[in-house]
């Protein structure tokens, strides 16, 4: 039995973009919180990013202004490597049905994190594309963002250009300084035309990896956290380094491998790899400059 409708089926593939809910189960998704509040505390106790994933970058990345008072664990890189309950949530769940829908019968895994906006915080993120920073052969490429609290109006929602997905790919590049994000004029044009996702925990919002999006800052007292997982199709075959390496890149978590590569036509500008803890300070630099 599919976990998607044909309804949803053929909206995703027309905006490029669908929120279903109860994509994980209740049992599972306390457990998630639970998990994530607990590293919440023990970020309390550190002043710098922290933690270290399999290419020696920090697994835990702190907001500017993070202090034990205010916290601001704003990333946690490849948390599946590290929750068993994470691990679960990316591979057997209901989330992960929905991606084989799309996409499937064989599927596999990229990269995961956790992007998190604690109140009082400021982080936001910048215009851009997902194929941009991690390009494939081919843009059979979903990026599922499991909703571990309530995302709503106030607390730094996805905001999304429906049908974008279909459009150009915009670089990121500009005057020779990769910053992480499109030019300002194209930013501000689909700025214009935005829309909100937002959802009830444990809801996931299933995004095209050509589809242009951004947020804004947590302005509210209530926490936005999102499990981000990436797959592809099996002959969707990656160009570029993962951004966010890990020890489960290319596990097959529906059907089987194939074997086979699949290109489609397009030309961009390779993406920078980060060197610090998220592609976050990247579009910092970019705007203090």
């Amino acid at each position: 039995m599919n976990a998607l409708s044909q309804a949803q089926y053929d909206q995703f593939w027309r905006d490029g973009v669908l929120v279903v809910e109860d994509a994980v189960d209740p049992a599972l998704l306390k457990t998630l919180q639970g998990d994530f509040a607990a590293w919440v505390e023990e970020s309390r106790k550190h002043t710098a990013p922290y933690g270290k994933t399999i290419n020696n970058r920090p697994r835990f990345d702190l907001e500017p202004g993070h202090s034990a008072q205010t916290p601001g664990l704003r990333r946690v890189n490849a948390p599946i490597e590290v929750s068993d309950a994470y691990y679960q949530a990316m591979a057997s769940s209901r989330m992960t049905d929905c991606v084989a829908d799309l996409i499937g019968p064989n599927v596999k895994f990229h990269h995961s994190k956790i992007n998190s906006k604690l109140p009082d915080g400021h982080t936001a993120v910048n215009w851009h594309q997902d194929f941009t920073f991690t390009p494939h052969s081919n843009d059979d490429v979903v990026t599922a963002l499991l909703m571990v609290d309530e995302v709503t109006e106030e607390n730094g929602p996805l905001e999304v250009v429906a049908g974008s997905h279909r459009g150009d790919l915009h670089g990121l590049w500009h005057a020779g300084v990769f910053t992480g994000s499109v030019a300002d004029e194209i930013a501000a044009d689909h700025q214009a035309k935005a829309a909100l996702c937002t959802g009830p925990a444990g809801a996931v919002c299933l995004m095209h990896t050509r589809l242009m999006h951004g947020s804004k800052p947590n302005v509210s007292a209530r926490p936005r956290t999102l499990l981000i997982c990436v797959y592809s199709k099996d002959d969707a075959v990656p160009v570029s380094p993962s951004p966010m390496p890990n020890k489960f890149e290319g596990l097959m978590v529906r059907g089987e491998r194939t074997n086979r590569v699949r290109s489609i036509p397009y030309e961009m500008d390779l993406p920078q790899l980060p060197a610090t803890a998220s592609f976050f300070d990247q579009q910092a630099k970019h705007e203090a400059e």
